[in-house]
């Protein structure tokens, strides 16, 4: 792959735009060759990417052993959902990308597919010839897709210290990704002490990773996730008003059109998604709450350190970055200092009410995940368990 030079810019002299009839003529929803290469240049800033050290790797398996018994033992959760034996895995930004990438699959496809984009099942020619401009928008879907995919990922490989700094469903598996660079680079920006963080980062990741692995709750999200990506809508005049504006030929155009999501969704937000995002919150806003609660109640008897890791981390989590913008523009998952406050008061509330076995019975069936409605008032969710157990009982 070419080095894209100092600057990092994903779009400068990548291999897939030396042949733009083959780049065009690929099958599919989304052109993944395009996501994965933006992904990785964008992770690795174009440079060669060192294996981690042996010795990083041996210390983040020595800590997860302390974090994995202490987290199952407040939980009650199993935290190797897969049923086997949970793993560890430090990783560089660029297989964290490329991993990313295949988690997120099949959710970005099914995006394109609400998008109307060009299938398998469509024919589409490298030698569309003056046919070309008439379709260009058909022609550049997947292109589209498979950039914006990468950048989000890619963005977010820059950044992320485990898999669940955004907390979105992977496929079901007893591996957990960190990333030591990251973690390494946000140690040294605040002076952290090095076991300590990378213990409160595996306890967060150990807490995300057993309640994304109770069934009903992945199934949950997976489907509010899909209910969102499905219901995106186009506008015909907006992306046509864009496309018609870049020369086909330019990747300096093609930079512009593709690195900028309002081209593709022209800020159209339906009605439907808008509904769904309300759901999305009353799911992901009780977890983080939840999480925080049990780093609170776990990290504090084993982090010397724990209120100032936790205070510079919680500060971390509501910058927004580009990888944010993406996730929430894409996906509509978008976690701000509102939401982080809304998950506290409500794990708080029901705490204060029902002490902690409460809050551990969010995750114990279907029936009792909070509703939008409840997310503010946590003592009508405990109402509304306390009368269901009732009617159980009369039955």
């Amino acid at each position: 792959m070419s080095d894209p030079g100092p600057s990092g810019n994903p779009f400068e002299q990548l291999p897939m735009f030396g042949d733009l009839a083959r780049l065009f003529s690929e099958q599919g929803p989304v052109s993944w060759d395009v996501a994965r290469q933006i992904s990785l240049m964008l992770a690795t800033e174009g440079q060669p990417e060192n294996n981690v050290d042996p010795i990083v790797r041996m210390r983040f398996e020595e800590l997860a052993r302390v974090a994995e018994l202490n987290v199952a033992s407040a939980t009650g959760l199993a935290t190797a959902p897969g049923g086997g034996v949970l793993q560890v895995r430090p990783v560089g930004k660029g297989e964290w990308a490329q991993r990313g990438l295949e988690a997120y699959k099949p959710l970005l496809e099914r995006l394109a597919t609400a998008l109307s984009l060009p299938g398998a099942e469509d024919e589409v020619g490298p030698d569309a010839g003056n046919e070309l401009l008439g379709n260009i928008g058909k022609l550049l879907g997947p292109v589209l897709l498979g950039m914006q995919s990468g950048l989000m990922v890619g963005h977010m490989a820059l950044r992320s210290l485990g898999q669940y700094d955004v907390p979105l469903p992977r496929p079901m598996s007893d591996e957990l990704l960190v990333v030591p660079a990251n973690i390494d680079t946000f140690g040294n920006e605040w002076s952290l002490p090095d076991e300590d963080l990378r213990l409160w980062i595996l306890l967060h990741e150990l807490v995300h990773h057993a309640v994304l692995g109770v069934p009903h709750v992945r199934a949950r999200l997976g489907q509010l996730l899909d209910e969102y990506v499905s219901s995106f809508e186009v506008d015909p005049q907006s992306l046509e008003g864009s496309l018609g504006e870049i020369d086909i030929g330019d990747p300096s155009g093609l930079q512009s059109l593709l690195g900028n999501p309002e081209t593709l969704f022209g800020a159209i937000q339906t009605s439907t998604q808008r509904e769904v995002h309300v759901r999305i919150e009353a799911l992901v806003i009780p977890l983080v709450g939840y999480v925080d609660y049990v780093l609170d109640t776990v990290g504090r008897r084993l982090i010397s350190s724990y209120d100032m890791v936790t205070e510079a981390l919680r500060r971390r989590r509501v910058e927004a970055t580009e990888g944010d913008r993406f996730v929430g523009r894409l996906l509509g998952l978008e976690l701000g200092q509102p939401q982080y406050d809304r998950g506290a008061t409500f794990v708080r509330g029901v705490v204060e009410r029902a002490g902690p076995e409460g809050a551990h019975r969010l995750w114990a069936s279907p029936r009792q995940l909070p509703t939008p409605a409840e997310i503010d008032a946590p003592g009508l969710y405990l109402a509304r368990l306390e009368l269901d157990d009732g009617e159980s009982g009369d039955g």
